[in-house]
């Protein structure tokens, strides 16, 4: 099926910030450029903003990428961030990359995949030009950052739209609330046991709970998701 892409910065939303809020990732974690996509729960459309320079995200859109880009077709059905070395190989890869140098472009990327509770599937993918031992450190430095932020701008999107509106914020349990706040604390799962005087075992049940609640792959996204409902609270 052929995916439209609605560029958010031509839609009278949240667009002005979700470009600041881009912007601002970049400088923070010291990253080129980044980018978002949301694919609809029902009719699979493709809502995305990115800061790559203005002819490259023409040229993307002008052939038609969107249509073979693995990293929207691929990735997000990954339930952990994916190096964008597994897609060296793919043709389809090649493909979408192929003049990106011309444009300043580099192939070397990580996207962190976001499933909503509704069905809703977001990207955020991030991009550097270094040498690989760098890009390592550099990954594995700022991948929970990423979730986080990922998180947040998924659900500040779906937030802006009529259907999510329509649905309630996810019954966590008092128990779940409170693990999900400890390990927004910093602890990990035994400290959040002995705190609690339970095995880390019930920790974990606990947290896999949440984690469906909330729709996220990862206790890293399920923390941020809570946080942005107002569950709990940054520490």
């Amino acid at each position: 099926m052929a995916l439209n892409i609605i560029d958010l910065s031509t839609v009278k939303s949240r667009d002005e910030n979700f470009a600041i809020f881009l912007d601002q990732l970049c400088q923070r974690l010291d990253l080129d450029y980044a980018s978002y996509a949301m694919v609809g729960p029902f009719a699979g459309t493709v809502q995305g903003y990115a800061n790559y320079p203005e002819p490259w995200k023409n040229h993307y859109i002008r052939q038609g990428l969107h249509r073979v880009d693995p990293i929207l077709h691929k990735a997000g059905r990954s339930i952990a961030p994916v190096d964008w070395t597994r897609f060296e190989k793919d043709q389809s890869f090649r493909s979408v990359f192929y003049a990106a140098d011309d444009f300043g472009i580099t192939p070397q990327g990580l996207t962190v995949p976001i499933r909503g509770p509704y069905g809703d599937r977001g990207l955020l993918s991030v991009t550097r030009a270094c040498p690989i031992p760098e890009w390592e450190k550099l990954k594995a430095a700022i991948v929970g950052d990423l979730q986080l932020a990922a998180v947040h701008l998924h659900d500040s999107v779906m937030r802006s739209s009529v259907l999510s509106r329509a649905f309630n914020t996810p019954a966590l349990s008092h128990r779940e609330i409170e693990i999900l706040q400890w390990v927004a604390a910093g602890k990990q799962q035994q400290d959040i046991g002995d705190i609690l005087a339970i095995s880390h075992r019930t920790v974990e049940v606990h947290l896999r709970s949440a984690r469906e609640k909330l729709g996220a792959l990862t206790t890293f996204q399920a923390v941020g998701r809570a946080i942005g409902l107002g569950l709990i609270f940054p520490c």
